[in-house]
C-alpha cells in the first residue's frame, strides 16, 4: 500500500470519526447536556473544596510564621556584649531572623501598648525595669524549641519564651488540617469520579445498538471507541470551563468581601496556587471525561 494511499484512508476515518461526534452531539443533546452538568458541578464542588484546604493551609502557615522566641538578658550586660550576640544568634541552625530590642525600645512599646491614661512611668520613675532583648524567627516553626533550648547556653542570657504549650497545640492542629484537607479533597474527588461515570454510563446505554451494529459490520474495536473518546473529552472539557468559569467569579466575589470585612486574614487571591486549582480542574475535566467513556463503552465491546 502506497503512502498516499494510506494517508487518503487515515484521512476518511479521521472525517469518519468527527462527522459521528458531531452527530452524537445532535442526537443526543439532552443526555450530552446532562453529562456536562454533571462534571461542572463535580468539578466545582471538588475545586472548592481544594480552595478551601489551600486557604486553610495558608492561614496555618502565616500562623506559624509569627512564631518568635523572646531572649531576654541579664540586667547587667552592656550594649556591647549585647550586641555581640546577634551574629552568634545567627549563626545556629534554623534561625532565619534576629533582631536587637534595647531595652529603652521595649519600655516606649510598652508604653504605647498601656496607653496615656495609665501612670506607669509615675510607678517606676527613671529606672527602666526591662532588660534588653532579642526576637529570634526560625525557618521552621518545629526547630522552635532546639532553637530556644541552645540560645539558653550562651552567657548573658537570663531566659527565653516562646509559649511551649500553645507551639505544641498549634503544630498539631496544623497537621490535623492538612490530614482533614487530603481527605476532603480525596472525597470530593471520588464523588465526582462517580457522578461523571454514571452519567457516562447512561450515555452509552442510550447508543448501545449503534455500538454492536458497528461490531456486526466488522469495526475494530478502537474504530468504534475514538468516536465516544473524543466525546468524552469534549464534554469533559466544557464541563470543566464551565466550572472553572464559575468558580473564578464567585470565589473571586467572595475573597473580596471577606478582604473588607477581614482585611488581616490571610487568603489566597491571585498567583500560581489559583492558576494550579483551575488547570488541575480543567485537565480533570478531559481525563474524566476520557476514563468515563473508555470505561463505558468496553461493557458494549466485550463479545
Amino acid at each position: 500500500m502506497s503512502t498516499g494511499v494510506f494517508t487518503l484512508m487515515l484521512l476518511r476515518q479521521v472525517y469518519y470519526i468527527l462527522q459521528e461526534v458531531f452527530r452524537s452531539f445532535r442526537r443526543n443533546s439532552l443526555l450530552n447536556f446532562a453529562a456536562v452538568g454533571t462534571t461542572a458541578i463535580s468539578l466545582f464542588v471538588l475545586g472548592a473544596g481544594m480552595l478551601l484546604v489551600i486557604n486553610t493551609n495558608q492561614i496555618a502557615r502565616e500562623v506559624e510564621s509569627n512564631i518568635e522566641i523572646t531572649v531576654y538578658l541579664k540586667m547587667d550586660t552592656t550594649e556591647k556584649e549585647a550586641l555581640s550576640l546577634e551574629p552568634l544568634f545567627s549563626r545556629i541552625s534554623g534561625v532565619k531572623e534576629v533582631e536587637f530590642i534595647p531595652r529603652d525600645e521595649a519600655l516606649a512599646s510598652l508604653e504605647e501598648q498601656l496607653g496615656e491614661e495609665t501612670n506607669y512611668r509615675d510607678s517606676i520613675g527613671d529606672v527602666n525595669p526591662l532588660p534588653d532583648a532579642y526576637r529570634i524567627k526560625t525557618h521552621d516553626p518545629h526547630d522552635v524549641s532546639a532553637v530556644a533550648a541552645e540560645v539558653k547556653r550562651f552567657p548573658g542570657v537570663e531566659g527565653v519564651r516562646y509559649e511551649q504549650g500553645a507551639l505544641e497545640k498549634l503544630l498539631k492542629l496544623t497537621k490535623w488540617a492538612h490530614t482533614i484537607g487530603l481527605i476532603i479533597i480525596a472525597l470530593l474527588g471520588t464523588s465526582a469520579i462517580f457522578l461523571i461515570a454514571t452519567t457516562t454510563r447512561l450515555t452509552f446505554f442510550a447508543r448501545r445498538r449503534e455500538i454492536n451494529i458497528m461490531k456486526y459490520v466488522g469495526a475494530t474495536d478502537w474504530f468504534i471507541r475514538w468516536p465516544f473518546l473524543l466525546e468524552g473529552i469534549v464534554l469533559g472539557c466544557v464541563g470543566a470551563l464551565l466550572a472553572v468559569g464559575v468558580l473564578f467569579l464567585s470565589y473571586g466575589t467572595l475573597t473580596a468581601k471577606l478582604q473588607e470585612t477581614i482585611p488581616f486574614l490571610p487568603l489566597v487571591s491571585a498567583g500560581r496556587n489559583l492558576l494550579w486549582v483551575f488547570e488541575g480542574l480543567l485537565a480533570g475535566g478531559i481525563v474524566l471525561g476520557a476514563m468515563g467513556s473508555l470505561i463505558s463503552v468496553r461493557k458494549y465491546l466485550q463479545v
